[in-house]
């Protein structure tokens, strides 16, 4: 249907999470459209991402030098870690303003279905992180992979520094969420993570 450049344009944009093939086919036909220079200025963009890009030698977070913003800045509190599954999830924390201890971003999460093992992702790190620490945040997502890590963790931080404090953020109902379109995990959680009013 379309000429074959523009298919592999299309094919491209697909493979982003959460574009399908109409969104593919609107970013791609938008392209096309651009002038010379900001296509230019698009393809540098992505090339310069790939080479420059990678993970903090401190906490794994994405960086463009050796440590990552937050781990440079000295008015964090290095005795809290907050524990991520990847560097989207410290951007969104960092959104709400409320958090002023330092991260760490495993990478992932364990998944024996897809071969995800403890070896492959960012733990040894972690506990070497935790000697210094007061408390390490779990917040891993409410998923079977997350629950996983976050035992796994737990058990490993709990045996490596006896004396810390491993809690797990809260899961439960979004604000405005309805209890009839909630899974049973999430009423579950909801249910356990309850506070006084």
């Amino acid at each position: 249907m379309y000429p074959e450049s523009l298919q592999a344009l299309i094919d491209s944009f697909r493979r982003l999470p959460g574009v399908g093939l109409r969104t593919a086919e609107r970013y791609a036909l938008n392209v096309t459209d651009l002038p010379q220079e900001e296509i230019e200025a698009f393809a540098s963009a992505l090339m310069r991402v790939k080479e420059t890009l990678h993970h903090c030698r401190v906490c794994g977070n994405l960086c463009d030098g050796e440590e990552c913003s937050i781990c440079r800045d000295a008015s964090r509190n290095r005795r809290q870690i907050f524990v991520v599954q990847s560097a989207k999830d410290v951007m969104a924390m960092e959104r709400t303003g409320e958090y002023r201890g330092v991260y760490h971003v495993l990478n992932g999460l364990i998944s024996s279905s897809r071969g995800v093992m403890p070896e492959d992702l960012n733990i040894e790190s972690l506990l070497a992180r935790a000697k210094d620490c007061d408390e390490v945040i779990l917040a891993t997502s409410a998923t079977m992979d997350g629950e996983t890590t976050a035992l796994y963790l737990d058990r490993l931080l709990k045996q490596s520094c006896p004396d810390i404090l491993v809690t797990r953020i809260a899961h439960g109902l979004p604000a405005g969420g309805m209890l009839d379109y909630a899974d049973e995990m999430t009423l579950s959680h909801a249910l356990s993570d309850r506070r006084k009013m």
